[in-house]
């Protein structure tokens, strides 16, 4: 099998993995995956497809993943490498589609408005 190349995106986050036959090494903007995402929470979220799937260690990642905050981060990945599994073998699809791997979450933060404080927020209201 040759690199495969998959895009995900969360929020203002975009992922680019690059995924290849190997031993299950993941590596993100070059550091390995436990260092750049610590806790054991966004670390299940990454390996959540390849369990689904049952491939944990067949294949290797090399991922690239800029903006937004880390949990945006890991959630782009995710849909990625669910991307990428399904192009591998089309019969994952049916395991990772009800689970909402598949699925691009559209919720994005709603823009500051003007005469106002936030997105929402008004400004102090004074009757008299």
């Amino acid at each position: 099998m040759d690199t495969i190349h998959k895009i995900g995106r969360r929020k203002k986050s975009v992922a680019r993995i690059y995924m290849s036959d190997g031993n299950g090494t993941v590596t993100v903007n070059g550091k390995d995956v436990k260092e750049y995402f610590t806790t054991a929470q966004l670390l299940y979220k990454i390996n959540q497809a390849f369990a689904l799937t049952n491939t944990e260690g067949v294949y290797d990642l090399k991922v690239n993943v800029y903006g937004g905050g880390i949990t945006g981060q890991v959630e782009a990945i995710r849909m990625a490498i669910a991307r990428a599994l399904c192009e591998v073998n089309e019969e994952h699809r049916a395991v990772l589609k009800p689970e909402g791997l598949l699925t691009r979450d559209p919720r994005m933060v709603e823009r500051k408005k003007f005469g106002q404080k936030k997105a929402r927020k008004k400004f102090q209201f004074s009757k008299r």
